[in-house]
């Protein structure tokens, strides 16, 4: 993996690389960060500050060229900008402290700067809510072309993951196989819960059957062609709603989970304490680990009879590869399939961050086959 960073500062080295595997540029990225570099060597909770600030004032100047061009009437250019000013607001938001008020202030921008992005950029995005417990779950609904009713994937967030990062790397992938997607903020991550207060429960299952009862509703999804997909953390929600929710055809992990592994000392983390206290509510470190040690596919993954789909990397840091054999081995699925990304075709770091293509397309194709989406 490129390690702009200190190579033992696996966070920021793998945050940097979530940015490039959207639209972000390594140049600017150069002349607003280049001096973390230093500070990068005190380790991922170094200079957090210095962090945030940098990569806001990198995404306030290209939401600066952003309004120039939209004030000139050129709005195609204008969008490509704010699309791109989001994703730094997002890696800006993304490492700041959850009782940091400069993180609710951040996300608000990647709210705005996403959804002019995508208006001026005419690209084919819904913005739609998903009925729930009274409320709502936001999510992005991105249509298949045609007239027909098409399969659709609803695609789970993972631990620190949101809506918008997730389309902003899968793109029009499915849409151009003829897959419509369902992108969720979910109970734990994104809008969900920075703004409903919806926490992190383990049961997929849950807002994952929400998600289905609203395609139900649609005229352009084919409810007998509904799949579940999930990158990270989403490698246990997305198998564990496909094991309780029979309606999902297909289910895809991105990056397969197995059971709670306690952290080896300096090894690297996706779940950093402030984050999980944020995720879950929780006001103690204990009480919220409590709700992560429930997310188990032990005794879970066997109930898997839908075709099922596991995609790792081999030198996945954050979850060993011997899980992907855990996961694949323990399925019912008489339909089911591993692929390992390796260091020599690229893809093979935690849901392959280092050329995140591979995977993307490996996955679209696969589901396009399995749902009868278009593979040529």
């Amino acid at each position: 993996m490129f390690e702009y960073f200190d190579s033992h500062n696996y966070a920021w080295n793998q945050t940097l690389q979530i940015a490039l595997a959207g639209p972000g540029n390594i140049n600017e990225i150069d002349t607003y960060c280049r001096h973390l570099k230093e500070l990068s060597r005190g380790g991922p909770d170094a200079a957090q500050a210095a962090w945030l600030e940098s990569w806001r004032k990198l995404a306030a100047h290209v939401e600066e060229l952003a309004i120039r061009d939209e004030e000139d009437g050129h709005f195609l250019s204008a969008g490509r900008k704010y699309i791109r000013a989001s994703m730094y607001y997002i890696i800006a938001e993304r490492n700041a402290h959850h009782q940091d008020p400069r993180k609710m202030e951040t996300y608000f921008k990647i709210l705005s700067t996403f959804k002019k992005g995508i208006q001026m950029s005419r690209e084919a995005v819904e913005f739609i809510e998903v009925p729930f417990r009274g409320d709502a779950m936001p999510s992005l609904l991105i249509p298949a072309p045609g007239s027909k009713r098409a399969p659709c994937m609803v695609v789970l967030d993972g631990f620190d993951v949101m809506k918008e990062i997730t389309y902003l790397h899968i793109g029009d992938a499915y849409r151009r196989r003829g897959v419509a997607l369902l992108i969720v903020d979910h109970p734990g991550v994104g809008e969900a819960l920075r703004l409903k207060h919806m926490f992190m429960e383990p049961e997929s299952e849950v807002w994952a059957g929400a998600c289905v009862d609203y395609l139900e509703t649609r005229s352009d999804v084919d409810s007998e062609r509904i799949g579940i997909i999930a990158p990270s953390l989403g490698g246990y929600y997305a198998p564990r709603a496909a094991a309780f929710e029979k309606r999902f055809k297909c289910c895809v992990a991105w990056a397969a989970q197995w059971a709670p592994k306690v952290s080896q000392p300096g090894a690297p983390t996706s779940m950093p304490s402030s984050q999980l206290l944020f995720a879950t509510g929780k006001e103690n470190v204990e009480e919220a680990q409590k709700i992560r040690n429930k997310m188990t596919l032990v005794g879970v993954a066997e109930k898997i009879t839908c075709p099922f789909l596991v995609v790792h990397g081999e030198h996945d840091q954050l979850s060993p590869v011997s899980n992907a054999y855990k996961v694949i081995e323990a399925v019912s699925s008489p339909v089911r399939k591993l692929k390992i990304f390796t260091q020599a075709e690229g893809g093979a770091e935690h849901c392959q961050v280092d050329n995140i293509t591979m995977g993307v397309d490996y996955m679209a194709d696969w589901v396009a086959e399995t749902l009868g989406g278009n593979v040529k």
